[in-house]
């Protein structure tokens, strides 16, 4: 079965902290899913929250993300990082 452009592509994004043990070279991409919470690095209106729920890839460098008192949102991958007690690498 063939695979959506999507499907085939991973999307990666950054750490919002290196842990101490760790050489930020060293340290694997997270890769980004559906259905994980990221830290947003800048605000989208003064009353949101600063988390967002991914969810699904509008682009190569984009999602669609829930950020509560807000709605939904196409996000950037700049304009996120994800902690590192949310997601897997």
């Amino acid at each position: 079965m063939k695979q959506s452009l999507l499907e085939q592509s991973q999307s990666y994004g950054t750490w919002c902290s290196v842990p101490l043990h760790r050489s930020p070279s060293l340290v694997v991409q997270p890769r980004l899913t559906p259905n994980i919470w990221v830290r947003l690095l800048t605000l989208l209106n003064p009353l949101c929250h600063d988390e967002a729920l991914l969810l699904c890839q509008h682009s190569e460098s984009e999602w669609v993300a829930w950020i509560p008192d807000h709605g939904e949102a196409i996000l950037s991958i700049e304009q996120f990082c994800a902690e590192d007690n949310l997601i897997e690498a």
